[in-house]
Formats: structure tokens, sequence, C-alpha cells
């Protein structure tokens, strides 16, 4: 996978964490909110995963 699209699913995972999260909330769901919370972890490890690749052929092109 490109740095681009774990970049994209990193964002989809952490938005959609959030949204489950706040629907936790507002039913008093503790178990979607546990949910919500780690699949915005997910899109956050994504997303620096990404940032990674990033990092690494940005290094490997200047060399």
């Amino acid at each position: 996978m490109g740095s681009t699209t774990d970049k994209i699913k990193g964002a989809a995972n952490e938005a959609l964490g959030k949204g489950k999260q706040g629907v936790g909330e507002a039913t008093d769901d503790d178990s979607m909110k546990g949910e919500g919370k780690l699949q915005e972890t997910k899109g956050k490890g994504q997303e620096l995963k990404g940032d990674v690749k990033d990092s690494i052929k940005s290094g490997v092109d200047k060399a």
C-alpha cells in the first residue's frame, strides 16, 4: 500500500471512530465508545505509517 492510501484509510478510520464514540456517548453504550476509540487509534496508526513511508521515500530519493 502506498503512503497516500495509508493516510486516506487512516483519516477514514479516525473519522468513523469519532462517530462511533459520539453515538456511544449519545446512547450511553460503553461498548460502542470503546469500539470507536479503537478504530480512531487504528486510524492514527495508519496515518503515521503513511508519514513514515513518505519520510523513508524522501530519504531514499535524496541518497
